[in-house]
């Protein structure tokens, strides 16, 4: 999974216009859903 983020994900987020909105949205995303692992696991 963590190849498929790094190697797929990111490089077609960041190829865009618009691309700084799609890597912070990302890591706003991911670091929420760690927030919530962290408090809730």
């Amino acid at each position: 999974m963590k190849t498929v983020i790094w190697g797929l994900l990111i490089p077609e987020m960041s190829s865009g216009e618009h691309s700084n909105i799609g890597a912070i949205f990302f890591a706003v995303g991911f670091s929420l859903m760690m927030a919530l692992d962290v408090a809730l696991g």
